[in-house]
């Protein structure tokens, strides 16, 4: 009786190790509400709650994943690596394929602190070109020590930074068990570097954080200028549907694309005309109307920001070179 223990010991053991390299235990668990939604033959998405990058366990950003009969693409890898290891026995739970790639839409925190998790299951990390000042940058290590503290337990001393295998500098195609993907890097939009995720036959395009999806957009340090260019081109664009950095995929792409496209021209138009007349930026937001955007999520917690990040990148745009 006692060898048939060891035994069976022994076989779950082996077990054990032989499922080590796809869900690992050592990351502490999360509790957060996670689904994978099918959007399409190909495509899923988990949706994370809009809020402030510290609600909800740091899940408040989207992330997708691409299963094909060849193996798995993941686009964008959530913010702690807790919820990207949810993430992985989420995949799990619909495929064994391996996860062949991840596909980093910008270097924000809220999206890449999951990537050492799929690095650790072999996968390749791709980013755009940009993405290399976030990671050399002051910003990132002082993110990371706050994230440690304000999302502790699920970012810890364990949490790194993972450099990318490949900068993406130019559209790029690629296929996978028959599925066909183009990444697009679009420069300096909402990060140093941002890029797109088009995904065929299905007709999806990923956008990263160019697009918020019924929530106001965190700018941060943004260009505004060439941010407004990129979603005024993908309005040309014909989807079946549109997965944004954040809220739900916008079964409308083009009313999506055309309310971002809205809210930032109309940033960049009122503080424009303040900064011209010289305007103090408190009078100026105080005058402007901010009703076809204040009953969006996130609108007290971010407009103001925003509006003024705008207004200090105008007035250096105004300046003579």
């Amino acid at each position: 009786m006692q060898r048939l223990f060891f035994l069976v010991l022994i076989c779950v053991s082996l077990q054990a190790v032989a499922q080590g390299d796809q869900v690992r235990s050592e990351y502490p668990p999360s509790s957060v509400d996670m689904h994978l939604q099918r959007l399409s033959d190909h495509v899923y998405l988990v949706q994370g709650e809009a809020g402030v990058p510290t609600d909800n366990e740091g899940f408040i950003s989207n992330a997708g994943v691409v299963v094909t009969e060849d193996g798995v693409v993941v686009f964008d890898a959530l913010g702690t690596p807790s919820l990207a290891n949810l993430l992985l026995a989420k995949i799990r739970d619909i495929t064994d394929k391996p996860i062949v790639r991840v596909i980093t839409s910008h270097y924000h925190a809220d999206h890449i602190y999951g990537l050492q998790v799929f690095e650790e299951q072999g996968a390749e990390v791709w980013a755009p070109v940009g993405a290399e000042k976030y990671l050399r940058s002051q910003n990132a290590r002082e993110r990371l020590e706050e994230r440690r503290f304000s999302l502790d337990p699920w970012v810890n001393d364990s949490t790194r930074l993972v450099e990318p295998d490949r900068y993406i500098a130019e559209q790029e195609n690629f296929s996978l068990g028959g599925v066909r993907f183009t990444v697009s890097p679009v420069g300096a939009a909402h990060s140093d570097g941002d890029l797109t995720l088009y995904v065929e036959p299905d007709r999806i395009l990923f956008s990263g954080d160019i697009i918020f999806e019924g929530r106001v957009p965190f700018m941060g340090d943004a260009n505004s200028r060439d941010w407004l260019e990129v979603v005024e081109r993908m309005e040309d664009q014909k989807l079946v549907a549109l997965v944004p950095g954040h809220g739900a995929a916008a079964e409308d792409p083009n009313r999506a694309i055309a309310t971002m496209r809205r809210y930032l021209s109309y940033l960049r138009e009122t503080m424009s005309a303040a900064v011209e007349e010289f305007v103090p930026f408190d009078e100026a937001y105080a005058a402007a109307d901010w009703s076809e955007f204040e009953g969006l999520p996130a609108f007290a917690e971010a407009n103001r920001r925003n509006a003024y990040q705008v207004y200090l990148s105008l007035e250096a745009e105004s300046l003579p070179e």
